[in-house]
């Protein structure tokens, strides 16, 4: 009994030296960057992340354009002091090393902390960033933030079924698109047969999203429709060969098609943009490019995962 007992005292005192953590790395749905949350966060309802049951506590994580990180890296070192009482630090983790910031500010009239960090990943640069209560602060300290970042993991790619089943609507035929990526998670998504680290412009590709209120009236849905294909990001010297009302899946809608090139070696292309209008809600938006001399085989293709997208529910 005499050994028992400090032995159990030892465990007792290496349990409550430990940070809050649960078990194991969670990947909010849809993305490539995971972590393991502290305890008594799980994951959040609106938004990619964690949070508190009451929503105090809240762990944001989503994904940015891959320089993002050397942008950062620079930033840091050129000033690696911080400014404004913006507290500078870094960790190591399984998915490199990650930089982060520590500030107090306010949510409101409630005084909190929050911390930013990056970390490299494989054609991306994963972004966190958390926003305590002060009076959290005791539970969720420093050093626990500070662990929890050093558990951010990367994995190499999501499911398309995980991806495609975060959308508001559903895709029931891919026309042999292989390469499918979250643009942002439940509400936009790539369908492509490039790949995103050499550039998607050589072949065929599609997007698939929903955008807001757009106009009731027949004139005004046109102008609309073709005003946004012309700025379709990515696409120059921009010329439209075709608009035109058409009915999708039941639906009043909009074609236009326009010429132009796209991506540093300017491949010319035929860009087809289809909106398929909503009398209420937000309005499905389908953005298909290929090279020119793929075109006639990509169309079909493109009007087959257009044709299959249904409603939820």
């Amino acid at each position: 009994m005499k050994l028992i007992r400090p032995l159990a005292a030892l465990a007792l005192l290496a349990v409550t030296a430990l940070p809050a953590f649960a078990a194991d790395v969670v990947f909010p749905p849809g993305l490539r960057l995971g972590m393991v949350p502290l305890i008594g966060l799980s994951t959040a309802k609106t938004f990619p992340g964690f949070e508190s049951e009451d929503g105090n506590v809240k762990v944001l994580v989503t994904e940015l354009p891959p320089a993002a990180y050397g942008e950062v890296v620079s930033a840091f070192n050129s000033n690696p002091g911080g400014t404004g009482g913006v507290k500078q630090d870094k960790v190591e983790t399984p998915a490199g090393l990650a930089y982060f910031t520590t500030e107090s500010g306010k949510a409101g009239d409630t005084p909190v902390k929050r911390y930013s960090m990056i970390v490299p990943g494989a054609g991306f640069s994963g972004y966190v960033a958390v926003q305590i209560p002060e009076n959290a602060t005791k539970i969720y300290t420093d050093e626990a933030v500070r662990q929890m970042f050093a558990s951010a993991t990367t994995r190499r790619q999501v499911s398309a079924e995980e991806q495609i089943a975060l959308l508001p609507f559903k895709i029931t035929d891919l026309a042999d698109f292989k390469d499918i990526k979250t643009l942002a998670p439940g509400s936009s998504i790539i369908l492509a047969d490039g790949d995103e680290s050499v550039g998607y412009e050589a072949r065929p590709f599609m997007i698939l999203g929903l955008i807001g209120a757009t106009p009731q009236a027949a004139d005004d849905r046109a102008r609309f429709a073709q005003e946004a294909a012309l700025q379709i990001p990515g696409v120059r010297e921009s010329r439209i060969t075709m608009s035109e009302p058409i009915r999708i899946n039941g639906q009043q809608g909009f074609e236009t098609r326009i010429d132009g090139v796209s991506g540093k070696d300017k491949v010319p292309v035929t860009v087809v943009q289809w909106i398929r209008f909503s009398s209420g809600g937000a309005s499905l938006r389908i953005i298909a490019s290929a090279p020119r001399d793929q075109w006639q085989a990509a169309f079909t293709r493109f009007r087959a995962v257009r044709d299959g997208i249904q409603p939820k529910g």
